[in-house]
């Protein structure tokens, strides 16, 4: 089944896109189970289980990793390192929520993101999550459900982020004359090169003096290696009788001009900084891959980019 994307999809919790937020949602449900987690989401498994688990389900599966390693130990690794950068990605954003410490905060594409439930916000914080309609309502109902309150005021805006987003969040009660603490994690890979550009000028146009941003980068992969990756994980999904109706590579868009993103806030009136995503890794101890000639170098990996509006 095609996954290809087009200029005005759209999609629910259980197709084309909004089937990574259940990866990432199931990435961080087995990190909060594991022995030594980096992160703790208590309503990650709760999300995954509702969403029906779909080919993201494996990653809750404590002997698929044992059954990949007999089958094939090289496939298994990766699958262990993809699971724990989601872990450290999760851990990096959350940190950085804590240190800005800002009252107004937007969330961009928050899919099954529960931080407004599960972060010990600053009293008077409002929340602003943006997303698809059906994604939004689905993880409302389900926490409803179950009875999770949101720890901080809570507002959503259903609107996608082709759209005229900056006036759906005005009318939401965005105020832009305070400070923001915006988020777009799991996004930007999502993004042709022009969208992206667009994103932040409008971020920046409502963004005032104060305000920080945190991003995941969308790296450039040699079409090569993209092939070669996609290749793997066709093998892993026969071999274990995975779900292959979705094929995430094939939803991200590998956009030569894309713009450097510190670069880029550098220009426009923001002081940024960069981390790489490999460096994080490794000090929290998380580098999973071994040294080699098949192993890409450091920047062919995503970056953290925060940045303070000046």
């Amino acid at each position: 089944m095609s996954s290809l994307r087009t200029h005005d999809d759209s999609w629910d919790i259980a197709t084309s896109v909004g089937t990574t937020a259940v990866m990432v949602a199931a990435a961080r449900a087995a990190e909060t189970a594991a022995a030594d987690p980096l992160i703790s989401d208590p309503y990650a498994r709760t999300l995954v289980d509702a969403a029906g688990g779909g080919p993201w389900s494996v990653m809750l599966d404590d002997e698929f990793v044992t059954r990949a390693n007999e089958t094939d130990p090289e496939a298994a690794l990766l699958f262990t390192h993809m699971g724990n950068y989601q872990a450290v990605r999760t851990r990096f954003f959350d940190d950085y929520f804590a240190e800005a410490g800002l009252h107004q905060v937007v969330i961009l594409a928050s899919g099954l993101d529960s931080r407004a439930y599960r972060l010990p916000w600053p009293a008077g914080t409002i929340v602003f999550e943006i997303d698809q309609p059906k994604v939004l309502e689905f993880k409302q109902q389900v926490l409803t459900e179950h009875g999770v309150q949101p720890t901080a005021t809570r507002r959503e805006v259903a609107v996608d982020l082709r759209q005229d987003w900056p006036a759906a969040l005005r009318a939401a009660g965005f105020d832009a004359t305070v400070p923001t603490a915006w988020l777009a994690e799991g996004l930007l890979m999502y993004l042709p090169a022009d969208a992206q550009d667009r994103l932040f000028e409008q971020i920046t146009d409502l963004s005032a003096a104060g305000s920080r941003i945190a991003a995941e980068t969308a790296p450039m992969q040699a079409e090569e290696r993209r092939a070669q990756m996609k290749e793997r994980f066709a093998a892993i999904r026969e071999k274990f009788g995975l779900d292959d109706s979705i094929d995430v590579g094939e939803l991200m868009y590998n956009d030569p001009d894309r713009a450097d993103l510190a670069t880029w806030l550098a220009g426009h009136g923001w002081d940024s900084t960069v981390r790489k995503s490999a460096d994080e890794m490794r000090r929290l101890d998380r580098w999973a891959l071994p040294a080699g000639p098949d192993v890409p170098d450091d920047d062919a990996f995503s970056q953290f980019v925060t940045a303070t509006r000046l």
